[in-house]
């Protein structure tokens, strides 16, 4: 099987479901504890040819960055997917990015969320 793809072709890396507990909230009954968020991430790759791990995003980097965005207090999930979708962005290779986030807890009778997309300024080759 041939690895190369045309330079205007894109992968699509996902994330879905992504559970965890996160130092999240602006409420004073949400000061001092975790609650538990659901994160699915897309992020479109660029790659001429995909022949290792390194010409991809690797999920668990995204992961990693998830996890690390947990510990940190950070009042609203809009903001958490801004800066989830920012860190996936600084792999050199992704063109845009799109981050859900579900916050199950927030309403009495559904689940709040949001979603951010936020796309590289003239594309992966600038301009």
């Amino acid at each position: 099987m041939n690895s190369s793809l045309p330079p205007t072709q894109s992968i699509w890396v996902r994330l879905k479901g992504y559970e965890v507990l996160a130092d999240v909230g602006i409420n004073p009954d949400e000061a001092n504890r975790t609650q538990p968020l659901i994160i699915s991430v897309e992020a479109e790759v660029i790659a001429k040819n995909i022949g290792s791990i390194v010409d991809t995003l690797d999920y668990r980097n995204i992961v990693s960055a998830i996890e690390s965005l947990a510990r940190s207090h950070i009042p609203l999930i809009e903001n958490f997917g801004w800066r989830l979708a920012a860190l996936c962005l600084e792999a050199g290779n992704v063109n845009r990015v799109s981050v859900e986030i579900d916050k199950p807890f927030a309403l009495a009778r559904g689940m709040a969320g949001v979603k951010v997309e936020i796309r590289r300024r003239g594309g992966i080759h600038g301009g």
